[in-house]
Formats: structure tokens, C-alpha cells, sequence
């Protein structure tokens, strides 16, 4: 017995034929010893790991849709949250310019009334000088004082021309800022729908995926979660098709098929790396579901 297990193991050692494949080299046994909670130790198949890493992988491919149908309302969540905090900032930041040019117009109106006092009061003076000089000095001052009032309220104009522009602004933006935080509540309605509604099912099944884990050694357990990493569609074990890998539809030689079927080793596909299995032992699977 210790002989037979000794030739299969080392027909293991072989199963990576690829240099493609060599990245989970000594993942790969023909038998793999778990330890259970009272010391006994079992062995378990080949065909037994091909099982459960197929099986695994379709817990993890329904578990992968719960996440992408929720995983689209988050981003649109945050999305909106982001653009009611950007949409509110410049709200507050219009206020504070209104509050500005406010600020500015009281000044300019205070600015009107002294130049109007010194004019009343160079215009006294002048009832009372001396000589010529002093009466062009003061009309002088008067004229000055006169500009600087005209200068003034043209700067109220423009100051009230901006300070109607911002809140029409304010207007714009309030209204879009009303509907984005109605869209708000609407979407984190929906997600906490949909995260009740699927949050059991997706514990059931990480559940069922830590149960399947059991039958599978840790490297050859990190090879499959790497290949899923890197893979798109998240297909690490997938069976074959039409003579072509499920992943990337590259053609398997017959060979290649045959060695599948036989169940003694772990393949994978030269092309795309990923853990292949035949489809009838992938019939057999879906059927047991």
C-alpha cells in the first residue's frame, strides 16, 4: 500500500508539463492528508480535490454575482455622496461671496456718504476764501470727491450684478443638490434592500466555500485563489468544451483530454493557466446540486 502511494505521489510531481504551468509547481499531489479535530488523519483523491475545486469554484462564481449585483450601488452611493459634498461646498462658498460683496456695497455706501460730507463741507469753505487759489483748491477737492462717488456706485452695480448672479446660482444648485440627496435616499434604500436579501445567501455560501476549502492543501488552495485574481471572469477550474479549455477556448490535444478524464494528476491549460476538468465529471457535479 505504502508502494502505491509512493508511484502516485511522484506522478504528481509530474502533472506540470508546461513552463506556463510552473508557478504552482508542489501544489500539486496525488493525494492530500487532512488532520481532523481527533488526530485521525485521511487522505483524499485526486478526483476528490478536482471535485471540490470545481465545486468551489461555483460557490465562488454565485458569490462573485451577489457582489456585482451589490457592488454597482455602493460606487453609485458614494458617487453621490461625493457630488452633494462638492455641490454643497459650493453653495457655502457662493454664501460666503454673497456675504462678501454685502460686505464690500455697505462699504462703498459708506464711502458715498463721506465723499458727500467732505463736498458739503469744501462748498461751505468755499463761501468763505480768501483768493482764487483756495476756491480752485476746493473745487478741486469736490471734483475729486465727486469721482470717487461715481466710482463708488459703479462698484455697487457691479457688486449687485454679481450678487445676483451667485444667487441664481445658489438657486441652480440648490435644486440639483434636492434631487441628488432624493437619488441618495433612493439608492441606499435599494442597497440595504438587496444586502438583506442577499446577505444570508451569501453567508450560506461562504459557509459551503469554507467547507470545500477542507479538501483542498493550502498551496494548492493559494494557486487556485491566485489563478481567480488574475483571471477575469474570476474562473480559476473550469471543465472542458468542445476539446477547448472553458476559460479561454484554447483547443486541448487529445492527450492532453485524456489524462483530464483519467483523474491521476491536476492539470492545466498551457494557454491560460487555469485548473481543468472534464465535463463529465463537471455534469456530475452540477447534477449533484
Amino acid at each position: 500500500m505504502a508502494k502505491s502511494t509512493s508511484k502516485d505521489t511522484a506522478s504528481a510531481e509530474n502533472v506540470l508539463q508546461t513552463p506556463q504551468e510552473t508557478e504552482v509547481q508542489g501544489t500539486i499531489a496525488a493525494h492530500v492528508t487532512l488532520t481532523h479535530h481527533d488526530g485521525e488523519e485521511t487522505e483524499i483523491s485526486i478526483e476528490k480535490k478536482l471535485v471540490a475545486l470545481y465545486s468551489l469554484q461555483q460557490i465562488d462564481s454565485q458569490i462573485d454575482k451577489i457582489k456585482i449585483i451589490r457592488g454597482e450601488l455602493p460606487l453609485e452611493v458614494e458617487d453621490l455622496e461625493d457630488e452633494i459634498i462638492g455641490l454643497q461646498t459650493r453653495i457655502d462658498n457662493h454664501i460666503a461671496e454673497i456675504e462678501n460683496l454685502r460686505v464690500s456695497v455697505k462699504e462703498k455706501e459708506n464711502a458715498i456718504k463721506d465723499s458727500q460730507l467732505q463736498i458739503k463741507r469744501y462748498e461751505e469753505q468755499q463761501m468763505n476764501v480768501r483768493n482764487n487759489r483756495e476756491y480752485d483748491s476746493l473745487s478741486k477737492e469736490i471734483e475729486f470727491q465727486n469721482l470717487e462717488i461715481a466710482l463708488a456706485e459703479k462698484r455697487i452695480k457691479e457688486f449687485t450684478h454679481l450678487f445676483n448672479l451667485k444667487n441664481e446660482e445658489i438657486v441652480v444648485a440648490q435644486k440639483v443638490l434636492d434631487e441628488r440627496k432624493n437619488d441618495l435616499e433612493i439608492k441606499k434604500s435599494e442597497l440595504a434592500d438587496i444586502v438583506s436579501e442577499t446577505e444570508k445567501e451569501e453567508l450560506a455560501l461562504k459557509s459551503k466555500s469554507d467547507e470545500f476549502q477542507r479538501f483542498i492543501e493550502d498551496r494548492l488552495l493559494v494557486a487556485y485563489k491566485r489563478i481567480r485574481k488574475n483571471a477575469r471572469n474570476g474562473l480559476a477550474v473550469v471543465s472542458v468544451e468542445r476539446d477547448a479549455c472553458g476559460g479561454c477556448f484554447s483547443a486541448i490535444p487529445p492527450q492532453r483530454q485524456l489524462d483530464i478524464r483519467m483523474h491521476k494528476k491536476i492539470i492545466v491549460c498551457e494557454y491560460c493557466g487555469r485548473i481543468l476538468i472534464d465535463q463529465g465529471l463537471a455534469a456530475s457535479i452540477h447534477n449533484q446540486e
